[in-house]
């Protein structure tokens, strides 16, 4: 498993931005893209019991449902995959 697992989709502007901030700061992850598949769309909902995107969960588990680059960049520091 991946450190991060992104669940999102193209179309998706809040997938875009959270997407260019992993990249910007050269964090890896693993994308999965649920408009494409509905087994990704069943397991994004499964992890964070709603229909929303992005759903980027972290190795252990935990995870966040449309987070700001604010939120999204303290959890990578909190977590050590960022400094």
């Amino acid at each position: 498993m991946a450190e991060i697992e992104f669940y999102g989709a193209d179309w998706c502007g809040d997938c875009r931005r959270s997407k260019s901030l992993l990249n910007t700061l050269g964090v890896e992850y693993e994308m999965f893209d649920v408009e494409q598949s509905k087994e990704y769309a069943d397991q994004a909902q499964a992890i964070s019991g709603r229909t929303n995107i992005p759903v980027i969960r972290f190795k252990d588990g935990q995870h966040l449902v449309e987070p700001s680059d604010a939120v999204l960049h303290a959890e990578l520091k909190l977590r050590g995959l960022v400094d």
